[in-house]
């Protein structure tokens, strides 16, 4: 083993295999949920994703996608590839940086190592490296078309260089490595800004080379003046320099009377000139530091250039094209991600701050007549000086959130947070919940893969978990093995090498606590939020490896000293072992499909030339997806609910997009400009006391913006109004019945006029006292468009209303379809066009790999098996109302089969199944599934009261549970909904006693 260099770059390599060949078993084969689908879709042609964007990994995917050679079906495939390989890069840097790190540890010195320090070292990279490989949070990212594994790849390098630079002694040489880092991060900034963290672990290690007589003090400071470095490029450069070009642009094509871009182009010139300047004054001094430090700069600029793509192709106007951040203004905005708003860091208010009023801010400006004109203004708020906080944790108003903080911390309604429960709410959730449960869920073991799910230590106990949890296949147990190897590898740096030790806890420390803190996370996440920490976990496989070194020292004092260190490989080797062997399952993706099937089954749902209403994030991408990649129901125009409410996006509704024509507008951008009607408050006129207002004249009212309709508001400003509760529409029911769009079922009921009346609680009074701009919109489409084009919503869209619609929603497959006819029940969503509903189920849909309980179908997944079985017993309960029993149990045993109990447990939405067997005279099947199903749901709730867990999933499948009772009871199955009554007993019973306990 003479030639280490060669052997360990190697073996390097091997392990980037074997890390690759997992990853390619296991990669996912289309797009996922949440952001993959979008991601795949932007990089595929080029478009523009959410703020602050990521221009790297578009251009990285678009490259991969070439490899599908035209075939779009595997386009996702290959970009989910690009994540694959930049993972197993990133296994190959981590390997090589253990090595450089370890040598340190046992004293060997580079070049002049022994065979048994050879062999530890080597031993030490393929354990701490392969140990990363097979970790949750990073296996989850690598085999996805997302933008974190390409980050993680960018970090990797980034510590590796350094550790590369410390080794050269030439100054020149080593130099170069500094520009490389910088040029490095400044790409990284188009992947994810993830990379900057690293660099006050860079510091330390370049300010330990530095000063042999390193201090406490000079160590202090080397970190802040990285933090500085931090600040400089994530404040200065990336929206710094932007926001400069900003004011630059408006003074030289406001003042100056110059084109647009001028200001911009100026400046870029000016940096130019002064980075020119720079490097040739400091040359000339021979002022080698400074030199560096504006060539760096400098590569770091060239690397943040690639952002150049997103004004690029949004210039050219694509189908996705979020904020449409075409000029330098609208860039500004993009890249500081305006529309996501901020929150609080150092000093803010809580969530249940009272406003003390509000300031007006910045300009926001838009083009017109050759110059940038103010369109609105920011709203600055000011808060109760008495509820406002140094370090505030607690300060989310949004729906939700307040009953959260108070649940937590046991405040009363309108009570001020103490300092003290403000830290609570930090400690035990933002860093027990949503980091140390994640570092565990790595690294001791995993009760499932249910957003919420706890950690599991390695004695924990099968006993009274359920069928569904055990069997789960996120639920994985590592017996702490790799927590346990990696405090070691902790305590044996920290002894052996304390100033290596300093830079990587300091690593450790911003890519997890530190990350904590500047996010200040709410109290609910839509999913887990694990993915965002995971350099934190990439720090702690490096002790994981330098375990291996531990263990092979303390042995080396013994006899046989070979066999030693193969033996401390051996028990280092148990960690990759176990993670890969209790993780495979659940980052299997292979044999699923849902995600893109889900979005074609909304699709397919849809009439030719449609438009569809969506909701979050997963109602939305995959649909992007199919469209823009796949090229499936291009005519379709999919509109998302929460963007509707900007002047961008609704101009973009307003012109063609694929094979999707303009939407019909009576409004025009004066009337919906950002500043304009964001929000019409309802104010009932005397003149409308309990009568309806006709949209149409309300509609025009707002075109002519009279002035007679708004209200003053406290900031002087006047808003306009909705004078009235309730707003109808005239239907032509003649040519709307000529029109052909009414099923024969549901021709009975065609009404001549259509209420929009606002929704209300239970007390009878309004749930928002607002409609919102795109609400306004979406009724302006729908008083033009005359019916021409199909309008459906999905559950989510329809639920974000604040007015009510669902009187005439015709559901068609698994999205609802907008009709003037009046549900004759009066309310509710339970009208079906049974025949196309039917047809679109049995002919257009798509199911696949549903029905493999091999597939991981994980809480995403399930989730969408719910929306699908929900529809499977909505057309049954509609044609068995048609007296179909033959159809409608076709369409249950279809339901049953597709989705099975085997693949996915039963979720609330299959009681419908029962329901449905029992209403067609399958009392049998009826009673053995609700049998079995009650047992399941009554198994879950007891081990979620067992574990103090009330939370939705507990109240889902209680009522669900008492929904079984009254089935069974009414059906005549008293001895079966008489065990059900007792389990709900024995529920109540656990539920007072944890009363009393608590």
């Amino acid at each position: 083993m003479t030639d280490f260099k060669k052997i360990n770059n190697l073996t390097g390599w091997g392990v980037f295999l074997v890390s690759l060949v997992a990853y390619i078993l296991t990669i996912e084969e289309t797009a996922s949920f949440w952001d993959s689908g979008e991601f795949i879709a932007i990089a595929y042609k080029l478009e523009v994703s959410h703020p602050p964007g990521a221009p790297l990994f578009m251009l990285i995917g678009r490259l991969f996608s070439f490899l599908s050679f035209g075939d779009v079906t595997q386009v996702a495939y290959w970009i989910n590839m690009s994540s694959a390989v930049a993972s197993a890069m990133t296994i190959l840097f981590l390997y090589w940086s253990i090595v450089m790190l370890g040598r340190k540890l046992i004293d060997a010195k580079y070049g002049e190592e022994n065979d048994l320090q050879k062999l530890l070292l080597m031993g030490a990279g393929v354990v701490g490296s392969l140990a990363f490989t097979f970790t949750d949070s990073f296996w989850f990212s690598a085999v996805e078309g997302e933008v974190y594994a390409l980050s993680s790849f960018f970090t990797a390098v980034v510590f590796w260089a350094i550790l590369k630079w410390e080794l050269v002694e030439e100054e020149s040489r080593a130099n170069k490595w500094l520009v490389f880092i910088a040029y490095m991060l400044g790409l990284s900034t188009g992947i994810h800004l993830l990379g900057l963290v690293t660099l006050p672990a860079l510091g330390l290690i370049y300010y330990f080379k530095k000063y042999e007589n390193a201090t406490l003090k000079g160590g202090i400071l080397a970190v802040l003046a990285s933090l500085v470095l931090i600040v400089v490029i994530n404040s200065f450069i990336i929206p710094g320099l932007p926001t400069l070009a900003g004011a630059f642009e408006i003074t030289f094509v406001n003042t100056f009377g110059l084109p647009f871009g001028s200001g911009a182009l100026f400046l870029t010139i000016m940096v130019i000139v002064a980075i020119v300047l720079g490097l040739r004054y400091t040359a000339k001094k021979d002022f080698v530091n400074a030199n560096t430090l504006i060539l760096s700069m400098a590569f770091i600029l060239i690397g943040y250039a690639c952002y150049a793509v997103i004004l690029i192709r949004s210039r050219a106007d694509p189908p996705i094209d979020q904020n449409n951040p075409e000029d330098v203004m609208t860039f500004i905005s993009y890249l500081k991600r305006e529309q996501y708003g901020s929150r609080p860091l150092l000093k803010g208010q809580y969530f249940n701050a009272p406003q003390a009023g509000t300031r007006r801010g910045a300009p926001v400006y838009y083009k017109a007549d050759g110059s940038y004109k103010i369109k609105d203004y920011k709203t600055i708020i000011d808060y109760d000086p008495e509820y406002t906080t140094f370090l505030p944790r607690m300060w989310s108003a949004n729906p939700g959130h307040p009953q959260t903080y108070m649940a937590k911390t046991g405040l009363r309604p309108g009570e001020k947070p103490s300092f003290m429960q403000n830290l609570g709410f930090m400690f035990s959730h933002q860093i027990g919940h949503m980091y140390l449960r994640y570092f565990m869920f790595n690294f001791a073991g995993r009760e499932s893969d249910i957003q919420n799910a706890d950690w599991i230590g390695p004695f924990e106990s099968s006993e009274g978990v359920p069928k569904t949890i055990l069997e789960n296949k996120g639920r994985n147990q590592y017996f702490m093995i790799p927590l346990i190897l990696g405090l070691i590898g902790f305590f044996f740096q920290f002894n052996k090498d304390p100033k290596r030790f300093a830079a990587t806890l300091m690593f450790f420390i911003l890519t997890g606590l530190a990350l904590v803190v500047y996010l200040n996370s709410p109290p609910i996440e839509p999913r887990e939020r694990d993915y965002i920490y995971v350099g934190s976990y990439y720090v702690f496989a490096f002790w994981i490896g330098f375990s291996v070194l531990a263990i092979g020292k303390t042995l080396l004092s013994r006899k046989a000293a070979k066999s030693m260190v193969i033996g401390s490989i051996a028990i280092g080797m148990l960690a990759p072992i176990i993670l890969a062997k209790e993780n495979w399952d659940d980052h299997d993706r292979s044999g699923r499909y849902l995600s893109v099937d889900s979005a074609r089954n909304f699709l397919a749902s849809c009439a030719p030339n449609a438009i569809l209403f969506t909701g979050g994030d997963n109602d939305t991408f995959p649909l992007w997806y199919i469209q823009e990649v796949e090229g499936f129901r291009t005519d379709v125009r999919v509109v998302v609910m929460s963007y509707y409410e900007t002047d961008w996006y609704i101009d973009q509704t307003a012109t063609k997009m694929n094979d999707s024509e303009g939407f019909p507008y009576s409004l025009t951008i004066d009337n919906y400009r950002e500043g304009t009607n964001d929000a019409l408050y309802i104010n009932e006129m005397q003149q409308f006391a309990g009568q309806a207002a006709d949209l149409d004249d309300y509609l025009d009212i707002v075109k002519r913006d009279v002035d007679g309709f708004k209200l003053t508001m406290q900031s002087g400003d006047r808003i306009m109004s909705v004078p009235t509760e309730i707003l109808k529409l005239e239907v032509d029911t003649s040519a709307v019945l000529e029109s052909g769009i009414i099923p024969d079922n549901l021709k009975p009921y065609v009404t001549p006029t259509m209420f929009f009346g606002f929704k209300k609680d239970q007390n009878g009074e309004l749930q928002s006292r607002v409609l919102t701009k795109g609400q306004m919109m979406l009724l302006d489409l729908i008083a033009h468009n005359n019916w021409e084009r199909p309008i459906y919503f999905n559950y989510t869209s329809v639920s974000s209303l604040n007015f009510n619609i669902d009187p005439y929603l015709v559901q068609e497959g698994m999205a609802y379809r907008l009709l003037p006819i009046m549900n004759p029940n009066g309310v509710g969503r339970d009208m079906v066009n049974t025949d196309l509903m039917y047809e679109n189920i049995t002919e257009k849909m798509r199911f696949r790999g549903l029905d493999d309980p091999k597939a991981n179908l994980n809480e995403d997944y399930r989730g969408f098996i719910q929306n699908h079985r929900s529809m499977f017993t909505a057309l049954s309960d509609a044609l068995i109302a048609e007296g179909d029993t033959l159809r409608a149990k076709e369409m249950l045993d279809m339901g049953m089969e597709k989705m099975p109990v085997e693949a996915s447990p039963y979720d609330v939405s299959s009681i419908g199944f029962v329901q449905g067997y029992f209403d067609i005279g399958e009392t049998d099947k009826a009673t053995q599934i609700a049998v079995d199903m009650a047992n399941q749901f009554d198994a879950e709730v007891t081990y979620l009261q067992s574990k103090l867990r009330y939370d939705r999933e507990y109240s889902l499948k209680t009522r669900g549970l008492r929904y079984l009772e009254a089935l069974l009871r009414g059906n005549g199955k008293t001895e079966e909904a008489e065990k059900i009554r007792l389990m709900l007993d024995a529920q109540n019973v656990r539920l007072e006693a944890d009363y009393r306990n608590f």
